[in-house]
């Protein structure tokens, strides 16, 4: 209970902030150098877009769709590899982000992914910095926990700016987020699961925080 000398003040400060980074944050995290997301904004993310086996034309046409939408993102022929050998190129290619494409009667229906953050933190680090010349606008907006994903270019027009809707538009409802990547399945720990009692009144805007 003894004032620091006026000499050290300013040195005391500083390692104070320091000192900031180097507590243990939630799950354990240390600062953003044990983060998942360390490099976010230095190296622009390397997206992976692959389907379920023997994918119907709709599929892959939508996957090529959702490459356009993503910047930088590669399509990936499946063939008869299984998840774990994906996984593993994945990782030794330097991949980021690895998204599994399925889909139920010939419709694209569920979208597995390789990463196990956060909803919001997920969808943003997709996308690497926007260059200031850049004139595309994707939105991911939540509306009672389902995601509307949209497309637009954008045009100045003197003090105005025109919109143009150039897709695909699909929706997301998250169901499931595992701690874990692709391969390890039911093994991963489960961080939130989508229950039919959920979507009551009282408990409807899970998301509205990610």
């Amino acid at each position: 209970n003894r004032l620091l000398p006026t000499e050290l003040r300013h040195q005391a400060l500083a390692l104070q902030k320091e000192l900031q980074f180097e507590m243990p944050g939630e799950d354990g995290v240390t600062g953003s150098q044990d983060d998942e997301y360390r490099w976010a904004g230095l190296d622009a993310p390397k997206v992976m877009v692959t389907t379920s086996r023997e994918p119907s034309a709709r599929l892959r046409v939508f996957a090529k769709e959702l490459c356009l939408v993503i910047p930088g993102a590669r399509r990936l022929n499946r063939g008869r590899a299984e998840v774990g050998a994906l996984v593993s190129a994945c990782r030794a290619a330097g991949v980021t982000d690895l998204l599994v494409l399925h889909e139920t009667r010939g419709q694209p229906g569920e979208m597995g992914w390789g990463h196990g953050k956060e909803v919001g933190t997920i969808l943003k680090h997709l996308f690497p910095v926007p260059r200031p010349q850049t004139h595309r606008v994707v939105t991911f907006a939540n509306e009672d926990d389902v995601i509307l994903v949209r497309n637009h270019v954008y045009r100045r027009q003197g003090k105005t700016v025109e919109l143009e809707e150039v897709g695909p538009r699909f929706q997301l409802r998250p169901y499931l987020i595992r701690l874990g990547t692709l391969e390890q399945g039911d093994t991963a720990d489960v961080e939130w699961r989508w229950h039919p009692y959920t979507t009551t009144a009282s408990k409807r805007h899970l998301l509205s925080a990610s």
